[in-house]
């Protein structure tokens, strides 16, 4: 068995750095977006999602592979979402298994009453801190790191 390729100090330095950034970022924004607009950060995605697609609408299944959650997963969170009026579900009529997941008016409500603190929060926590230099940098890093984990990935997160 090969010896492990143990981080040197300034790898170690920078992989304990964006670990502790992400989670304390992570928790900052979602602090921030459940004390302003009463959302959850699954909740914010679910709406923000549905509400950049056309028709305000999605395949379940769909839905779930850009959350990266099992269909069932989403479900749940689907139903507390719809008791809240901010989805409803409607059937495929194409395939009587499938689903859309559909933006409510209050969902659109929500969402657009949301956006503008948490994208405020999401400058003041990391955008603003970066130069235009190191906002290039971090856009290609993320992209190719999504890219490396995402090649030959089934879509179905449950599966992998």
């Amino acid at each position: 068995m090969d010896e492990p390729r143990w981080l040197d100090e300034r790898e170690n330095r920078a992989w304990r750095g964006y670990r502790r950034m992400r989670r304390l970022l992570d928790l900052e924004l979602a602090r921030e977006l459940m004390q302003d607009a009463g959302l959850s950060e699954p909740d914010y995605d679910v709406l923000s999602d549905l509400s950049e697609t056309p028709d305000q609408r999605l395949r379940l299944s769909e839905l779930a592979d850009r959350m990266l959650w099992s269909r069932s997963r989403l479900s749940h969170h689907l139903t507390r979402m719809q008791q809240r009026g901010l989805v409803t579900r409607e059937e495929c009529p194409s395939d009587g298994r499938g689903a859309f997941v559909v933006l409510t008016p209050a969902g659109r409500r929500a969402i657009e009453a949301a956006a503008p603190g948490h994208v405020d929060a999401v400058r003041r926590h990391l955008i603003d801190l970066l130069t235009p230099e190191e906002i290039e940098a971090l856009g290609a890093l993320t992209h190719r790191v999504v890219d490396r984990l995402t090649a030959g990935r089934r879509t179905n997160p449950a599966e992998v």
